[in-house]
């Protein structure tokens, strides 16, 4: 299963269309998933591509629930997506990661923070795709692409430049100049400033 992941377009699709477009070139789409901020551009890429799409209200949508999530079932285990302002993705990933694990879901999708995100902590995947059209992380906009089979789950990071100027068939894109993925960290210095689950 190939699944694009997008958050936080807020209104402008145009580069979400195109990557779509790209895609679809090089194999099937099975879902895209957009994790909110707007939900309104998940129900138009839907209509205008005939994909099935999976999307959570984010807090620009006027979510402030912290029921506001869905679960998506895989070949692998099922994933957890949510905007993340509900869960403080801000400050910590924590209460992601025990969202996911109270869900048992093997990941956990989410946007808000406008930064791509792709790691796993203590057997869950925690994934972000970035935004496309407002990055804060210097990137010039990222999405995701993630593939699914029986036993895998395997999340990437794209950035829309390099996969735009790509001819080849492979839309990995690391995040860093060198290839190598960059180093995400912070989880425990999350737990131990806090730690109020213990």
């Amino acid at each position: 299963m190939q699944i694009l992941v997008l958050s936080d377009t807020h209104g402008d699709t145009s580069r979400a269309c195109q990557v779509y477009d790209k895609l679809i070139r090089q194999g099937p789409v099975d879902l895209i998933i957009h994790c909110g901020d707007y939900y309104k551009d998940a129900i138009f890429l839907g209509e205008r591509t005939g994909a099935p799409v999976a999307w959570v209200k984010g807090n620009t949508d006027g979510s402030f629930s912290d029921r506001d999530y869905i679960i998506v079932d895989t070949e692998c285990g099922s994933l957890l997506v949510t905007h993340g302002h509900m869960e403080n993705v801000d400050f910590s990933q924590q209460n992601l990661f025990y969202k996911a694990q109270e869900n048992d879901c093997i990941a956990a999708v989410y946007g808000h923070t406008h930064r791509a995100v792709s790691t796993e902590t203590g057997g869950i995947h925690l994934f972000n795709p970035g935004s496309l059209t407002r990055p804060r992380d210097g990137s010039g906009g990222t999405f995701g692409l993630i593939t699914t089979g029986p036993d895998f789950f395997r999340g990437r990071i794209c950035r829309y430049d390099a996969f735009m100027k790509d001819t080849g068939s492979s839309a990995d894109s690391s995040g860093s100049s060198n290839g190598k993925p960059k180093v995400q960290g912070g989880y425990l210095r999350g737990l131990m400033n806090y730690s109020d689950r213990f």
